[in-house]
Order: C-alpha cells, then structure tokens, then sequence
C-alpha cells in the first residue's frame, strides 16, 4: 500500500504507539474503498483495529488488505447498516458524493446517506448498541470561502457562522447537522481542504493538463489563496479524531497558505515541467463560468440518451457548475490550530514539493499520467 512505503517507519512507529488504544477496537468504515480511505485502513490496521469496510455490492475492494472485513450493502437504503454498526466502536464515515452535474445527487448521496446513518443510529441507541463515536469526513466546503488568513476556524462552525456557496457544501453542512442531531456529543466531524496525493481522480485532469505543459485557471489578477494537505496526514488526523479526546469540528491543513499558481507549479515541478515550459492560463471568471455550465449541460445531455442508464460514473464532469461556485470566489483558507493544540497533529509531508513527488509516482505506477 502507498501509505506503508510512503511514510517513514519512524513516524509510523510513534502513530501506532501514541494511538495504542486502538489494539482490538472495533472500526466500521464507510468509503474505505475510496481515495483517502486507501491510505487510512492500512494505519488503522496498523495500530492493531479490527477494521470493517461496508460497502456497495459492486465496489471493487480489490485493494483493501485481506485483514479487513467486507460488508456489503446499501447505504442510502439502509440495507445492512445498523447491523454492520451495532456495538462498534468507532463508525469512520467518509463515502460521499464529490462531484455532479445536479445538486440533487449531492443532497442524495451526502445528505441522504447521513440520514440513513442517523437513522440506524437511533435505532442502535434504543437497544443500548450504538457505537460509541462517530467521525464524520465533511469538507471546508461546508464551511465557506475565506481569503483571509488564518481562515476559517472551529469556532466559526461552533458558532453556526458556515457559508456554503455550492450544494456539495450545503450537502455536506446538512450531513453534519442531521449526524449531529443522532449522535450528539459522540460526533467527531473533520473538515479537511484539497487534499491531493496517489489515488486521488479529482484533481487528475488538471494533472494531466500540467504534464501537457498548460494549466487553465478560472479569473484573472487574483492570488486565490488554498489551504491544502496531503492525503497521508488527512489519514493522520482522522486517526487523531479516534482518541477519546477528540470531540466538536476540527479544521485541517498543512499549515501553509498557496496561491492556486503556486499549487500548480509544484504539480509543473513534480512532472518535470518548470519555468517557460509550464504556461498558467488565466481566463476571465465569466469565461470559466461558460465552460462550467456547458460541461454540465452536456453531462445533463448524455445521461439523457438511450444507453446511458446505469453509467453514471461516465458522465459527472469534474469541472461543472458546482465547483465554478466554489472557484468564483477569492479564497479557501482555514485554521488548523486546534487539531495541532488538542490531538497534536503535525503534519510529516508539510512541504507541497514533496507531496506532490508522491502524487505524480502513484498516478505513474497505476497508468494514469
């Protein structure tokens, strides 16, 4: 797995050790098939949990170690999920709905599987076999924009002062609530940035389109500051939120500010292309606007047509109306300052060149660049 060649055993070793009381816990995951979830099993496995992946009969789990236990079924139906959280210990929810062309599939696939999470939670703690925390991987995006630093903070999600400005954000703010209302002060809700790294296909094209020697990106004579971090301390900090401790709304980043440039020129270095051989295009907002509303009018489009049922998956664009909300605005900053002081989370790839480096070897190891 790339998080046990990645990492070095030292800090490896140190995670296991301070995460002791994890040895024969036992840790239901949803979306462990998925990006982070990739990295995050293996170190839960590490620190001696007894893991359980629920998941969708047609989920390719080929990846996942031969020590988790698969459990399939339905999350948005309900089927098979109160009796795959029954007296766990910990329940790690991060399957989610990223990217579409309809908002409605956000509120469905992110809100509506909260519902159905809460939902069997209730049932559970009726009977006294709730599990006994719950961490929920919800998203910046929940918060809203900030392009001041030090950015958004726990206080503000405390506080009810989160400004989704797309319906991914305002899913994922909905969720929150409704896991909130069922599992109480037993919630533990994560609210990470970008998070690149191997395995990651939400930011693959733009990959692709650096390692052809351009970046196209949305508005002109704007810094459009990110936070940002690395799939293996996204991994990390979820890790974090399982100690006893933990509890409330924790932000997370690297601890440093980018530009969406600056973000894109390690990408450039990372794939050898640097200098005059990587050429930034910066398109006016209105244009970048057009091209969001054609790419989900033309996914709308094809989805539509005879033979397209079922096939889903091949019509969600990356770029669409969504996520030109999001990138309209002048910035995504957050503060991670609370995570460092409560669960002592420090980041081990805290330098973007670096992180980027693993990015490109994984997306070459699996063909995808």
């Amino acid at each position: 797995m790339a998080t046990a060649t990645f990492l070095p055993n030292e800090f490896l070793d140190t995670l296991t050790t301070r995460m002791a009381h994890l040895r024969d816990a036992s840790i239901l995951v949803t979306g462990g098939t998925g990006f982070v979830g990739r990295h995050l099993v293996p170190l839960l496995l590490r620190a001696g949990a007894h893991v359980s992946c629920f998941v969708r009969p047609n989920s390719d789990t080929s990846r996942l170690p031969e020590q988790v236990t698969l459990i399939r079924g339905d999350i948005m139906s309900s089927n098979g999920l109160a009796q795959a959280m029954s007296d766990r210990d910990i329940v790690i929810h991060m399957a989610a709905v990223l990217f579409s062309g309809d908002w409605r599939d956000y509120l469905r696939g992110n809100a509506g599987a909260a519902e159905s999470i809460a939902g069997a939670w209730r049932l559970l703690d009726k009977a006294s076999h709730a599990p006994k925390k719950l961490i929920f991987v919800s998203s910046l995006s929940a918060s809203g924009p900030s392009a001041l630093a030090p950015g958004k903070t726990d206080v503000d999600a405390e506080d009810g002062l989160d400004r989704p400005v797309s319906a991914y954000g305002w899913s994922k703010l909905f969720a929150e609530h409704i896991l909130y209302r069922a599992a109480g002060e037993r919630l533990v809700v994560l609210r990470p940035p970008i998070i690149y790294g191997s395995g990651d296909h939400g930011l693959l094209p733009l990959f692709r389109s650096i390692s052809r020697g351009f970046a196209v990106l949305p508005g002109r004579n704007r810094a459009f500051p990110v936070s940002a971090v690395h799939v293996v301390d996204a991994a990390q900090a979820i890790m974090l939120c399982c100690r006893p401790d933990a509890g409330g709304w924790y932000h997370l980043s690297d601890g440093h500010v980018y530009s969406i440039e600056q973000f894109c020129r390690a990408m450039g270095k990372a794939l050898g292309r640097t200098g005059d051989n990587l050429r930034v295009i910066n398109v006016p907002l209105w244009m970048a606007g057009l091209s969001a509303r054609l790419c989900s009018a033309g996914a709308r489009l094809i989805r539509a047509l005879p033979g397209c049922c079922g096939k889903r998956h091949m019509t969600v664009p990356k770029w669409n109306d969504d996520k030109f909300r999001e990138a309209r605005e002048d910035g995504w900053l957050c503060d991670d300052s609370r995570i460092k002081g409560e669960l002592e989370f420090f980041p081990v790839v805290n330098e973007l060149s670096v992180g980027m480096e693993e990015a490109v070897k994984g997306y070459r190891a699996e063909g995808l660049l």
